[in-house]
Formats: C-alpha cells, structure tokens, sequence
C-alpha cells in the first residue's frame, strides 16, 4: 500500500470522526443515535473506492473500539459497538466498499442520478439490515419494532445521500482520487 494510500485512509477515517461535531439525535424506542457520520461512509466509498473506503471505516471502527470519543455525543470504546447501535457501526465498512464498487463499476459514465443511486444502494440496505438485526439480537426489541423505529433514519439518509452525491462529483471532477 502506498503512503498516497494510507494518507487518504486516514483522512477519511478523520473527516467521519469529524462529524460527531454534529450533534446526534436519540430515536424514541431504539436507543440508537442518528448522527451526521455516517455521510462519512458515503463520501469515502463515493471518493475513495471500495478498498481505501472501507479501510477508512475499519480504522475509524479500531479508534471507536479503543475508547476514542469520536462517536456523537462524545462516546467511544468497545460497548458501543456491541451496543444497541453497534449493527449501524459494523455496516459502515461494508457500505463503503458497496458504495466504492459500484462508483469505480461505472466511473466513466457517472451521473448525478446515477451516483445518488449508487450511495442509496450502497448505503441504507446494508446499514440498516445490519443495523436493525443486531438491533434485534442484542435488545431483544421485535423485529418489526426496530424496523418501525429505524424508518426514522431515512430523510436524514437522503439527505446525507443528496450532499455524498454533489460532494463526490465535485472531486471526481477536481481531482479523481479513484482513477489512482
């Protein structure tokens, strides 16, 4: 890997971390937050590519579990990964790497829709079943009451989406991290 590589990985790793700035939002009946970060997935799959993308979100996820307070509200440490919200947390690597497969699939010919798409595609299946079924597990609340509950994710979700999707186009056209 090379260093170019290792200082994007960080960088992406660091802007997620970034946005626990924002202050989060405790859903009613979940226990779980919606934060702004996981529009950090977005933009290291949208940006990055699969591979650099996903291992941003695996070395945010290893300062998590260390017990930085990088999370929203200032959390950190390995119960909240295994926490409530842990399920959302363990799909962001994979989202990311969804999100980059199908941007670097389709680099020459993206579009504004089609990158939207990719980000709604890459994202919110994968998070949320991740994130609903751990739910689930580790709460015991019924599944449908943490689907029901998660439904609340959504507009946030899209609009996440609609900034991943300006955000990446204006790099691609600036300076194409992917073509690398």
């Amino acid at each position: 890997m090379r260093t170019k590589d290792i200082v994007y990985i960080a960088l992406f790793a660091a802007m997620t971390a970034a946005l626990a700035a924002i202050p989060g939002i405790l859903l009613p009946g979940i226990g779980v937050l919606i934060s702004a970060q996981s529009l950090g997935t977005m933009l290291a799959g949208s940006i990055l590519g699969p591979k650099r993308g996903a291992l941003s979100q695996l070395l945010f996820l290893a300062m998590v579990a260390l017990g930085l307070p990088i999370l929203s509200g200032g959390r950190g440490g390995l119960g909240c990964i295994i926490g409530p919200g842990g399920g959302f947390l363990l799909g962001w690597p994979i989202s990311a790497f969804a999100i980059g497969f199908l941007f670097k699939k389709s680099w020459s010919n993206l579009t504004h829709m089609s990158a939207f798409i990719y980000i709604i595609i890459g994202s919110i299946p994968i998070m949320y079943t991740m994130g609903i079924l751990w739910l689930h597990i580790i709460t015991l609340i019924p599944i449908g009451q943490a689907f029901m509950g998660s439904i609340l994710f959504i507009p946030g979700d899209l609009i996440k989406a609609v900034i991943a999707t300006t955000t990446a186009l204006v790099v691609k056209r600036a300076y194409p991290i992917m073509e690398d």
